[in-house]
This record gives structure tokens, C-alpha cells and sequence, in this order.
């Protein structure tokens, strides 16, 4: 992998730019996504949306750590690599069988966490909690990322 990157900086922005610089990760809170230029050196640019089912962010004030991992199998250079505390640390290659499994457990969370929630607004409405909540807020963003 010539041109492969072993770290990466958080930018935080309002709207990912259409021109990306490579070793730059681009962090949006208000469209809960972020985008940053394939590690390896290929240039395809990588979107990785924030939720609890798909990819999770941690900022220590310092930097950045993304899991789970980021796998671009869709992409020529299939590299899979972990973001941990700006570190671009890299994971082993998987085969066609690994990917499909990976898959398939990331759908089955992603409905089982789906199939939670719908249940939850009036559970958590009966609780007392008040309109405008954090999940309230979270499902707006979400809904507007997929609009």
C-alpha cells in the first residue's frame, strides 16, 4: 500500500467539503457523519455515518477513536483499517465469506435496534421524559441524513 497513512486528524465541520485532503478526517455533528479519504492512498473518499448501529465516535478533547472498524470492501483496495486516538492502526485483510457474515450481523443489529426503539418514544414519553429529548433529537438528525 504506497502512499498508506498511519494517522489521521479530526477537522469538525458543519458540512463535509466536496474536496477532501488526505490524513484529514472530517468529523459533522450536525449531519452525524463523517468523511475522509481512503488510509491506504487510493483517494476513494470514505462516509461513515454516526448512530449506535453503524460507526461510534470518541473525542478525548485531543483526538479521535472510530469503531468499529472501517472495512471498504465496495472499494479496489479493500482495506480495512481501525481509527484509535488519531492512530490509523491496520486489521487483516478478510475474504468474500468473512465480508458476507460481517454483513449480515451488522443488518440483524441494526433491525434489532430499530425494532427497540420504535417502542421507545411512548415508553419513555409514559416516564415522564420531556418532548425534545436526546432521542427525539438524534431520530431528527437521522431522519434529515436519510431525506
Amino acid at each position: 500500500m504506497t502512499g498508506a497513512l498511519n494517522k489521521i486528524t479530526p477537522k469538525f465541520v458543519e458540512f463535509i467539503p466536496k474536496e477532501l485532503e488526505a490524513g484529514t478526517l472530517y468529523v459533522s455533528g450536525e449531519y452525524t457523519t463523517t468523511a475522509h479519504k481512503c488510509a491506504c492512498g487510493c483517494g476513494e473518499k470514505v462516509v461513515l455515518p454516526l448512530h449506535p448501529t453503524d460507526w461510534r465516535l470518541r473525542f478525548d478533547g485531543k483526538s479521535i477513536t472510530m469503531r468499529p472498524s472501517i472495512g471498504n470492501w465496495s472499494f479496489p483496495c479493500r482495506s480495512h483499517y481501525l481509527i484509535t486516538e488519531n492512530r490509523i492502526d491496520w486489521a487483516g485483510e478478510w475474504t468474500d465469506e468473512q465480508i458476507a457474515v460481517g454483513r449480515g450481523r451488522d443488518a440483524r443489529r441494526k433491525t434489532s435496534w430499530h425494532d427497540q426503539r420504535q417502542q421507545l418514544p411512548a415508553e419513555a414519553t409514559a416516564q415522564g421524559e420531556p418532548d425534545g429529548s436526546w432521542l427525539s433529537r438524534l431520530q431528527q438528525l437521522v431522519a434529515r441524513w436519510f431525506r
